[in-house]
């Protein structure tokens, strides 16, 4: 069967993110799926690299939190014990497949200083090279305020220019992008956007009330449109349709990349 899409068949480099909601808590248990699914890509010979949030989420409970910490310091404590089990938890389902992952922690000013932005290169190149799968996230435990990148769906778009990928595929609780909230009546699913779109006609709710992760429609919508106006095209759609993005079924929703000169 042909791909509907056959730019994600082809793509050779690709990130993915996935948000915190859709591998914590109750939702823990899609990490093997998402895995089965980044290890068919790496199979495929295509170089995968994952932006993973969670580290908070998954921390939580060990801090016995009911809900996302509002002070930075329980945030960063809870970021430092939560990266490390999700670190666990992905290497002990890539061990199915005999693969390793390494993790990369940045903030926003890596990627906005050239020395460090490429060392963050250099080091990624190298994992890649070596068939390693880089697992990213933003350096909760050091980050403040008013360096951070405020959502990983930003630091992916920033991640796929960084180490020019072919692809990027944004995650989450939501199939697709539509023209409004997907529960309110009349919603309809947006297959396609077009390079130039602004998306103007597009009303955006209120982040999920899941309550563990800082990001929402809008925030993917940025930076699904700042990936593809750097060239880099983009799929939308769910954690569990991950598997069927990655084959390049039309599922979610396309986002076509500029022309880059």
């Amino acid at each position: 069967m042909t791909a509907a899409r056959p730019a994600v068949v082809a793509a050779r480099r690709v990130v993915v993110k996935v948000g915190s909601s859709s591998i914590s808590g109750a939702n823990a248990g899609q990490i093997a799926p998402l895995v089965d699914a980044l290890a068919g890509l790496h199979a495929r010979g295509s170089e995968v690299i994952l932006v993973s949030s969670g580290a908070i989420a998954t921390g939580m409970p060990f801090l016995h939190l009911n809900s996302r910490p509002n002070d930075l310091a329980t945030q960063q404590a809870a970021a430092a014990v939560g990266q490390n089990l999700l670190m666990v938890r992905y290497q002990d389902s890539l061990d199915r497949y005999g693969l390793t992952a390494a993790q990369v922690l940045l903030t926003a000013g890596d990627l906005e200083h050239a020395t460090p932005r490429s060392n963050a290169q250099r080091a990624i190149d190298r994992l890649l090279g070596l068939r390693i799968l880089p697992i990213v996230n933003e350096n909760d435990t050091v980050a403040t305020h008013e360096i951070r990148f405020g959502d990983n769906d930003r630091l992916a778009a920033l991640v796929a220019e960084l180490v020019s990928a072919d692809l990027l595929v944004l995650l989450s609780d939501v199939d697709a992008l539509y023209t409004k909230p997907p529960h309110e009546p009349g919603a309809q699913r947006i297959p396609e956007v077009a390079a130039n779109d602004d998306l103007g006609y597009v009303e955006i709710g209120e982040p999920g009330a899941a309550g563990v992760g800082t990001g929402g429609a809008a925030t993917k919508v940025a930076s699904a449109l700042l990936a593809a106006r750097q060239g880099t095209p983009v799929v939308l759609t769910s954690t569990t349709n991950v598997a069927a993005a990655l084959a390049g079924e039309a599922v979610g929703t396309w986002f076509h990349a500029a022309a880059v000169k």
